[in-house]
Formats: structure tokens, C-alpha cells, sequence
């Protein structure tokens, strides 16, 4: 049995075991439906032209770990953001960890999306965002059908939430291979501001899958900056569904930092409704090895007087691979659009491989856009200066690639994650460098 049976065959005891009222089994009935139609994504699929999910769907999944382990928070806290006071919602193998969470109702709601889905006072926020920014692709029907556990967030409106809140996912290697589907929902309403940090990772070399899927909902002049932090072990596969759904005057900031991982593809989808609009896409990929790592974007721009900002760097080493496909679309009706695309890339090694394909669709006639991506290797000239000066090739190098990478890092706003990228990048280039970009 390959894992698409497995997975339709797992759905009717799944359903059988959840507790929800009619809307949310219409909605997974409808959602197992459409993964039966697709199918796990294929390169025949032009978004999935590059990037391959053979080798990962081999394995043998673990759909339902059979059995709950927990972890002392001192062998995890190197993945925390520890230097700072924040909100934890935990995840062990799936399952919400109470002990090393830290969650709220005080004004603000951050919980478990089980709770949200069962629980009739959060009945009036499920049923009107609940799966309505999510397309209706293979991949995020199949996390809807499976939908039960992640995170909930409600910002009430004229709230500004005074501690960033992490979103943290273990995976503690019980079963030979694990599949986990974790599903959140973020609504932030009118005036109000928050900051959300998110990371997946692996304690052990076991085979994981996660097909994770997040709707992001941002009313009237809200604030949201998200940042994932991606620094999984060679034997995880991640794939990252974020819809982000923008009205009138909102800012929404999502900052991706993709250093680790088997195979990582990042579907970031922003749809602006709205006027005066800001939306901002960074992300850093530094790979090597076998690695792979894929970003795909969309920003649908709809209505008029909107802006939105892409900038992703790209280093990559040994046999990695990297792919960037990035998409603007602009309405007829979205006049005074400005919209910005960058993809800038570095191959350090013979053998890494970069396919980066930038796209504008406009509508409009009156708009400024535009999209460029550059596939090089570090400036020898730059190199022979620092050289010249005493400093030893391999600091050389880190440094032009610190440099390379400094615009995206200069845009986080929060000084620990700043911190802490800084260090990853430092590791992943085998230098120790004295200074804090």
C-alpha cells in the first residue's frame, strides 16, 4: 500500500475518532475528495517542475504515532528563542505538550486548534476563516482532511500583543518514519500587532514528513511579522503551506530562513483585498550536501494602492539544490501598484544547481513593478582586496556572504532572531566571526 491508500484508507477511522460539529466533517469530506482526484504533486505540474517528492514518499508512514513522548525542556532549549520572554505553543510527534508550553487567554487567545475546532466559543472566528484563505491543491486538502491539531491565535482588535509567540514542532524519531499534519489559524484584527516565530524540527535521524498548513488573517491596519526558522536534519522533509490573507492598510512580513532539512518547499501565498496594502516576503537559503530546498510565491495584488517587497538570497555548497518561483499578479482594477522581486543567488561548488523562475502577470496600466534574479559566484576582485589585507580565504569568503546576506537580516525586527541567524549563518560557513550584523 502506497502512502495516498494509506492515507484515504486512514481517513474514515480518523473521522470516526474527532470530535466536531457538521461544518468541519463537510469540509474534510470535501477536502479527502480532492487529494483522491490529485494525488501527491508531481514534475509533470509546472509549480512542481523542479522539485521531486519520490524519494520522500518511499518511506513507510507512520500516519497516527502509536505512542506519546515527552522531553525535558533542557535537551530542547537550544531551539527555543531563550533569550527573550515569549508565549510557547509545543508539539510533541503531533501532540500538544503542556509542560513546555506557554499559552493565554488574557485578552488574547493562544491555544490548540482542537480546542477551536470543538469548543463552541471559538465557533463565530472557525466558522469565518476557517479554511478560507487555503487554496484547494493536492497537498493542503489532504492537511484540511487531516485537520485536528496545531495552533490557534485570535488578536482582538487594538491589541498589541506585548511578547513575540513561538510555534515550536518536535519530532522525537519513535516510529521509523512519522507523517505529521499540523494546522493553524491566526486571525489578527483591527489595529493590532504581533510577532510569531515558527520551526519544525527533528531530534533524531528517523525519516519525518510534516505537510504543514497556516492561514494568516490580517484586518484592518493589523501588523503581523512571522519568522520560520528552518534548520531540520538531513532526513526531514518539510513542506510549508502559509496563506495570508491582507485588508485595508495591514502590513503583513514573513522572513524565511531555510539552512537545513532533506527536502524543504516553502508555498507562501499573500492575497491583498484591500487599499494601502504592505507585503513583505525576505528569506535566506545557505544549503549543501544533497539538500533541497524550494520557495514558491504568490502575491495577488486586487486592489488598488498596494505595495509588496520580495528579496531571497541564495547560497549554495556540494550537491544542493535550490529553486525559487516567484509570482505577481496584478488585477485590472489594482491601479498605483508597486511591487518588487529579487532573487539573488551564490553557487560556492561545481556540482549546486539554482532554477529561479520570476513572474509578472499585470493587468493594470498604471502600476511600477519589477522582478530580476542573478545566478553568480562570490566577486574575485573583492576577494584579492580582502586577501591583500591579511584576511585568511576562508573568513574572506564568510565575509562576502554575511554581506550578501546582511539586507534581509537588517530587516528583522526582533535583535535575539537577528542574533541567533547570525550564528547559524556563521556555523553553516564553518567560521567564528567577532561582530553581529
Amino acid at each position: 500500500m502506497d502512502l495516498k491508500e494509506k492515507l484515504t484508507a486512514s481517513f474514515l477511522a480518523f473521522e470516526n475518532d474527532v470530535d466536531t460539529d457538521t461544518f468541519i466533517h463537510n469540509i474534510r469530506n470535501e477536502a479527502i475528495k480532492i487529494f483522491e482526484e490529485k494525488g501527491f504533486p508531481t514534475k509533470k505540474e509546472e509549480a512542481w517542475k523542479y522539485t521531486s517528492l519520490n524519494s520522500v514518499l518511499k518511506d513507510d508512514y507512520s500516519v497516527f504515532p502509536k505512542q506519546e513522548n515527552t522531553i525535558e525542556y533542557n535537551d530542547v532549549k537550544k531551539y527555543f528563542i531563550h533569550d527573550i520572554d515569549t508565549y510557547k505553543v509545543v508539539f510533541i510527534d503531533g501532540k500538544y505538550s503542556s509542560h513546555l508550553s506557554q499559552t493565554t487567554h488574557d485578552g488574547i487567545d493562544v491555544c490548540l486548534m482542537s480546542s477551536a475546532l470543538t469548543k463552541p466559543k471559538y465557533r463565530i472566528i472557525v466558522e469565518n476563516y476557517f479554511n478560507k484563505a487555503a487554496t484547494k491543491d493536492s497537498l493542503t486538502s489532504l492537511n484540511t482532511a487531516f485537520s485536528c491539531e496545531g495552533v490557534y491565535i485570535h488578536i482582538p482588535k487594538n491589541k498589541l500583543v506585548q511578547k513575540p509567540i513561538q510555534i515550536l514542532y518536535f519530532s522525537t524519531g519513535n516510529e521509523a518514519a512519522t507523517m505529521l499534519q499540523p494546522r493553524n489559524l491566526i486571525v489578527v484584527d483591527e489595529n493590532s500587532h504581533v510577532q510569531i516565530i515558527e520551526r519544525h524540527q527533528s531530534l533524531t535521524s528517523n525519516a519525518v514528513l510534516t505537510n504543514s498548513v497556516t492561514e494568516i488573517f490580517t484586518n484592518k491596519r493589523a501588523i503581523v511579522d512571522y519568522y520560520k526558522i528552518q534548520n531540520d536534519n538531513q532526513n526531514a522533509t518539510l513542506i510549508d503551506n502559509t496563506f495570508i490573507k491582507q485588508r485595508q492598510e495591514s502590513v503583513a512580513s514573513v522572513h524565511t530562513f531555510a539552512f537545513g532539512g532533506k527536502l524543504v518547499r516553502n508555498n507562501l501565498n499573500f492575497y491583498q483585498t484591500g487599499e494601502r496594502i504592505e507585503s513583505n516576503l525576505k528569506g535566506i537559503t545557505i544549503i549543501g550536501d544533497k539538500q533541497h530546498v524550494d520557495h514558491n510565491t504568490l502575491v495577488h495584488h486586487i486592489e488598488p494602492n498596494c505595495e509588496s517587497h520580495q528579496d531571497y538570497k541564495g547560497i549554495f555548497g556540494e550537491n544542493s539544490t535550490g529553486v525559487f518561483n516567484g509570482k505577481i499578479v496584478v488585477e485590472k482594477e489594482a491601479q498605483k501598484t508597486n511591487a518588487f522581486q529579487a532573487n539573488n543567488n551564490i553557487l560556492i561548488s561545481d556540482k549546486a544547481t539554482i532554477n529561479t523562475k520570476p513572474q509578472l502577470e499585470i493587468f493594470a496600466d498604471d502600476v511600477k513593478c519589477s522582478h530580476g534574479c542573478t545566478i553568480g559566484q562570490l566577486d574575485e576582485s573583492a576577494m584579492f582586496y580582502m586577501r591583500s589585507r591579511g584576511i585568511p580565504e576562508k573568513e574572506a569568503k564568510a565575509l562576502l556572504m554575511y554581506a550578501f546576506s546582511n539586507n534581509v537580516l537588517s530587516s528583522v525586527k526582533i535583535p535575539e532572531i537577528k542574533l541567533r541567524i547570525t550564528k547559524i549563518i556563521a556555523h553553516k560557513l564553518g567560521v567564528n566571526i567577532g561582530f553581529d550584523l
